[in-house]
């Protein structure tokens, strides 16, 4: 049975997720009634109570579910938690001692930049010297590649950029909403359907774009299949779990998901804590670069001014560049609306707006931002960079904790502090360039649009009897 891990929420008692009744003949026969109680039991006039047996719910059945707006956070299966993944190791480790090297798995992470900044405030290091540390401490669990996220970051803002000039000279009225925070896709797809959907970008995250080139390039290079790569990821929230779940992101040529196991930045801390050693105390070792020859001169690196991406600066820079033949200033300047975590820019050519971009932080202001699209108003935006998290990405709800007294809001400055510290990347580098050439039959072809963009689903919304409120 698969048993549920509970991080911050526990499974709701109000999941409708139905649960199946082995009713007895005689009750059948005579209609007694079934009152369910919330301890499990259910009673039967006939014959008593009788316990349920316990729920069985995986990562898909939330995502097929309406029941909640996010499911991520209240429901961890086993295959994405910590527990599954020393599991698979341990496995791994017992194979190899036998031997028998072609049923032993090979064994990669990839790092996003984000718990990077959040373990190494946490354990007081550079952010370069924690990547240096994690990939050491990974490596004496049994890992075999260590990689950082900088390669899918690029290709993820390359393909939005283009994606979004597309659609703007097809119908400049028609707004895009990014699309790499899971929370909100799932939002989106749960609450407002049909509605919404085609206002979000197809572009896949950094975190799926980087499973297609663990499981298929890196495959091809290590000339193993990709059903022999176990590919784990540190993310810094829960809804990058459910976002891995996707059936959209299962390979039928590997006969896996492109992701196998998501952990998250506090539950690397956890193993760091169960382990007793500090981050510092494990041994340091280099991030691994199979892409190409040269690695870069660094492995970890920002993208603009936001810590959730930058897709907002760097669309907004090559649209100015690509449809006006303007050149914005290098450091743009976002005009905070009615909070923080809601902010707009524009460019105006003769008098008039031709770009207008926002960034849109944290529910309450994605609720503001959808009721504006339904009210007709959402045109006045060409672009929108939508994060579930206030402060985005950074503030995800897996990462480390404040510590005692201190405020989110103090701890989120001393993260953004950490990231300017970072050297700054350009998507389009050589790098990016060999592997649209090498792996993706050039860009904007066939093969980079199926491996580099995905699509959304509506979900019915459910009304069952377990969903009624007396």
């Amino acid at each position: 049975m698969i048993s549920l891990h509970h991080h911050r929420f526990g499974i709701s008692r109000e999941c409708i997720k139905p649960v199946t009744v082995d009713k007895t003949t005689s009750a059948s026969k005579t209609g007694a009634k079934i009152t369910v109680q919330a301890d499990g039991y259910y009673e039967e006039s006939e014959s008593g109570k009788q316990k349920l047996q316990k729920v069985e719910i995986t990562l898909q059945d939330c995502l097929a579910c309406s029941g909640c707006i996010t499911s991520a956070e209240g429901v961890l299966i086993t295959q994405q938690s910590q527990e599954e993944l020393l599991k698979v190791l341990r496995e791994n480790a017992k194979v190899k001692a036998t031997g028998d090297m072609e049923q032993v798995r090979t064994i990669v992470f990839t790092i996003a930049t984000q718990p990077l900044l959040s373990l190494a405030h946490r354990y007081q290091l550079s952010v370069e010297e924690t990547a240096r540390h994690l990939a050491g401490y990974f490596r004496s669990l049994g890992v075999d590649y260590v990689l950082c996220t900088k390669v899918a970051d690029d290709l993820a803002l390359l393909e939005c950029q283009q994606e979004f000039v597309e659609r703007y000279r097809d119908n400049e009225e028609l707004t895009m909403l990014s699309s790499s925070c899971p929370g909100w896709v799932c939002y989106a797809e749960k609450t407002h359907g049909t509605f919404i959907l085609p206002y979000i970008a197809t572009t896949r995250s950094p975190q799926q774009i980087m499973g297609v080139l663990v499981k298929q390039f890196l495959a091809e290079k290590l000339n193993i299949p990709g059903s022999r790569i176990y590919h784990v990821t540190v993310m810094p929230c829960y809804d990058k779990k459910l976002e891995a779940s996707r059936m959209d992101f299962y390979s039928e040529v590997n006969e896996s998901r492109d992701v196998d196991c998501v952990i998250t930045s506090v539950e690397v801390e956890q193993m760091l804590t169960e382990d007793e050693r500090a981050l510092s105390e494990h041994e340091a070792s280099d991030l691994d670069w199979p892409w190409s020859d040269q690695p870069p001169e660094s492995m970890v690196w920002s993208h603009e001014a936001t810590l959730s991406g930058g897709y907002a600066e760097h669309i907004f820079k090559f649209a100015a560049k690509e449809l006006f033949s303007e050149d914005p200033p290098s450091e743009l300047n976002f005009k905070q609306l009615r909070n923080r975590d809601f902010r707009e820019i524009s460019l105006q050519k003769d008098g008039k707006p031709v770009l207008k971009f926002a960034i849109a932080n944290g529910f309450r202001n994605i609720q503001n931002l959808v009721q504006k699209l339904k009210r007709g108003k959402g045109a006045n935006y060409h672009f929108v960079e939508v994060m579930a998290c206030p402060s985005g990405c950074v503030n995800g709800g897996a990462q480390v904790r404040p510590t005692t007294g201190q405020h989110v809001s103090e701890l989120t400055q001393q993260l953004e502090e950490l990231y300017k510290k970072l050297p700054r990347s350009q998507p389009d580098n050589a790098l990016t360039k060999q592997i649209y050439a090498e792996f993706l039959d050039g860009a904007q072809t066939e093969k980079s649009n199926d491996l580099l963009h995905t699509s959304y689903h509506a979900v019915e919304k459910l009304s069952t009897a377990l969903n009624i409120k007396w």
